[in-house]
């Protein structure tokens, strides 16, 4: 029998590594776990802790090709996280200068959600609940 326990982890290839390394450790608060620079592909590559289960791997590589990434593009559609209180999420987004769309009702669960983008523009949502 195939069982998954939970996502271990989400790989993003970034432009930027100062950037979203900021971004994803300082302004989203994920725990730097481990940062290796790997000299043979000129990359590096940073664990960080959403929590006990689930990392971010966040790589970087000299010239990584573009890839469209809006949120009914083909492939995966967006990253979303869970949160407790979407008020006080999207205001420290803004905060930091992070441009957070209107707040959304699901009509499915009736939960309340919102999305924003990441320094590549990668789509990311904040789900309450």
């Amino acid at each position: 029998m195939f069982t998954v326990s939970h996502v271990h982890h989400v790989a993003i290839i970034c432009s930027d590594y100062d950037v979203s390394k900021r971004f994803y450790n300082e302004i989203l608060g994920f725990k730097i776990v481990e940062e290796t620079y790997r000299e043979a592909r000129q990359s590096y590559k940073l664990d960080l802790a959403i929590n006990e289960q689930q990392q971010i791997e966040l790589f970087s590589f000299p010239s990584p090709p573009a890839r469209p990434s809006h949120p009914e593009a083909q492939g995966l559609r967006h990253l979303a996280f869970a949160v407790q209180d979407l008020e006080s999420c999207i205001q420290h987004l803004n905060k930091h200068g992070i441009v957070t769309e209107d707040i959304r009702l699901d009509d499915l669960t009736g939960k309340r959600f919102t999305f924003f983008a990441d320094p590549d523009g990668l789509p990311l949502e904040l789900y309450e609940g």
